[in-house]
């Protein structure tokens, strides 16, 4: 009898088990559904986000400014941290070129010859260029797309730029960064593009390895087998979801060349100069702009650049520009250094660029 309870008990305890196994199964099933229902909620919310109707008008923001600024940086290190806060500066106010200019006749040099790093003079615009292109490529990228060189060695003194296109590898968008892969791929199918996520996307075009690209995704959800996208213009993120999606970097081998290779069809519709010896900026008044550029002097302001320059005729720099200001009147300092000089201006310019905004657009 004894025996007969003991196999009932122990057919109990197994009943038991079973019954809390299954249980459990069935709770992670439902929290596992309910995960999915979040996720799939964020993707549409992301989604409706990032497909808002193109805005009216999407005019851009440039700045030129003499590589030559890194010549009074005291180290190498110094040299490197100034680079970052120009790049820093420019992201904060949506910037879409940066450019830099040789005041001293030394760019055409450098390019012929090997120069030793970030450290050494009269190589300081290719210097600038250089860190300011290294900041503005996603981190994923920067091994893929950046080979040891010498002007780099002091980047770990460089503050991150965080911008929407610096995504995490948890980030949800349609628009990614990317680098093409040495990947074999079959006949009439695009090439493999890292991306920044576990999987890489197959985009829609074969193209060499090596190439840095815009890929926009065919869905936002990135727990597919295969991701596929189509590659895009840096340019489409801002203009389709009003994302900013960095600066591009260009050098000019005097002030001249700051408007003569313009890269936009009609060129700079305004054209902002800097100085201490310029127009009060609380009276300014912007106008209506597609693409405007603001030019910063060096260590000796645009006299020096212009006097660098022997290919423009004039002997006064405020006549290379429709506007010629001073963002920081009353100064208490007798020098305002250039990265000091692109916060001020850019934030006393903010609210007249804010609100021709919205006049254009309204």
């Amino acid at each position: 009898m004894a025996e007969k309870t003991k196999t009932h008990q122990s057919q109990h305890d197994k009943d038991l088990k079973k019954l809390k196994f299954k249980r459990r199964k069935e709770e992670k099933l439902i929290a596992k559904l309910e995960q999915h229902k979040r996720r799939k909620l964020e993707d549409e919310n992301v989604q409706v986000k990032q497909d808002k109707v193109k805005p009216a008008f999407l005019p851009t923001v440039s700045i030129a400014l003499p590589g030559s600024i890194l010549d009074n940086a005291q180290s190498p290190e110094l040299r490197t941290y100034l680079a970052g806060q120009i790049a820093r500066a420019a992201v904060v106010f949506n910037v879409d070129e940066i450019i830099i200019f040789d005041e001293t006749g030394m760019t055409n040099r450098a390019k012929s010859r090997q120069y030793d790093g970030v450290g050494s003079m009269g190589a300081a615009s290719i210097q600038l260029a250089r860190i300011l292109q290294y900041l503005e490529c996603p981190q994923y990228l920067r091994k893929l797309l950046f080979p040891y060189h010498k002007d780099l060695q002091y980047a770990g003194v460089l503050n991150p730029l965080d911008c929407p296109h610096h995504m995490r590898i948890d980030n949800p968008s349609l628009y990614r960064e990317g680098v093409t892969l040495d990947k074999p791929v079959k006949e009439h199918r695009g090439s493999f593009v890292n991306i920044g996520l576990l999987k890489e996307a197959q985009i829609d075009r074969c193209l060499q390895p090596g190439i840095r690209v815009t890929v926009k995704l065919d869905n936002i959800n990135t727990d597919k087998k295969k991701l596929k996208g189509r590659v895009i213009s840096p340019t489409v993120p801002k203009t389709e979801a009003g994302l900013y999606w960095g600066y591009s970097v260009r050098l000019a081998d005097s002030l001249g060349s700051v408007f003569t290779e313009c890269p936009y069809k009609d060129g700079y519709d305004v054209m902002i100069g800097t100085s201490e010896k310029g127009d009060n900026v609380d009276s300014f008044v912007l106008q209506k702009f597609r693409h405007m550029l603001l030019v910063f002097g060096g260590v000796q302001g645009l006299e020096a650049s212009l006097e660098s320059d022997p290919n423009l005729k004039v002997d006064d720099p405020s006549l290379l520009f429709h506007y010629y200001l001073n963002t920081c009147p009353d100064q208490g300092s007798r020098t305002i250094r250039t990265e000091e000089a692109i916060l001020i201006t850019m934030s006393a310019l903010r609210p007249q660029i804010q609100k021709r905004l919205a006049l254009d657009n309204g």
